[in-house]
C-alpha cells in the first residue's frame, strides 16, 4: 500500500508542476526585456534607441523590425510592441509566439490573443494580408 501510495503523490506532484508550464506563455520576452522591468533596465537590454521618453522608448534594429516598448507610471514595462515589415523580415512564427499553429485567413492575414492570467500579461499576434505584411507582436500586462 504504501508503495502504491509514493507513485500517487509523485505522480500528483509531477502533474502539478507541469500544469502551470503547459498553461504558462511561450513568448515571455522581446530581446532579454520582460514586462515589469524597469526603464534602465530595458535601455540596458537594448540598444538603437529611436526615441525616449517617460512613457515610452521607440527602437529601431533594421528596416524589418522595430519595437516600442510602453511604461507605466512607476516607469515599468507595462507594454511591448515589436513590429516586422514583409516577407522576409525573420519575424517569429505563431508556433513560437503563442505555441499554436493558426490558420491564415484567404488573403494571408492573421491574428491571435492569448491571455495568460498566472503570468498577468496578454500576447497577441497579428499578420497583416498581402505580399507585404506587417508582423505585429504584442505583450502587454492584464
Amino acid at each position: 500500500m504504501l508503495f502504491i501510495a509514493l507513485i500517487v503523490i509523485a505522480s500528483f506532484s509531477t502533474a502539478t508542476a507541469q500544469t502551470p508550464q503547459a498553461n504558462g506563455p511561450v513568448f515571455k520576452d522581446y530581446r532579454g526585456v520582460q514586462i515589469g522591468m524597469s526603464v534602465k533596465e530595458v535601455r540596458e537590454k537594448l540598444d538603437r534607441l529611436k526615441e525616449g521618453g517617460a512613457g515610452q522608448d521607440f527602437f529601431v534594429y533594421s528596416v524589418r523590425e522595430s519595437a516600442q516598448i510602453y511604461y507605466d507610471s512607476n516607469s515599468k514595462v507595462m507594454a511591448i510592441s515589436v513590429d516586422y515589415f514583409g516577407e522576409n523580415s525573420n519575424a517569429p512564427s505563431p508556433d513560437a509566439v503563442l505555441g499554436v499553429h493558426l490558420q491564415a485567413k484567404p488573403d494571408g492575414s492573421m491574428y491571435e490573443l492569448k491571455r495568460y492570467p498566472d503570468a498577468g500579461y496578454w500576447v497577441s499576434y497579428n499578420r497583416t494580408a498581402g505580399d507585404k505584411p506587417i508582423i505585429t507582436i504584442t505583450m502587454q500586462k492584464i
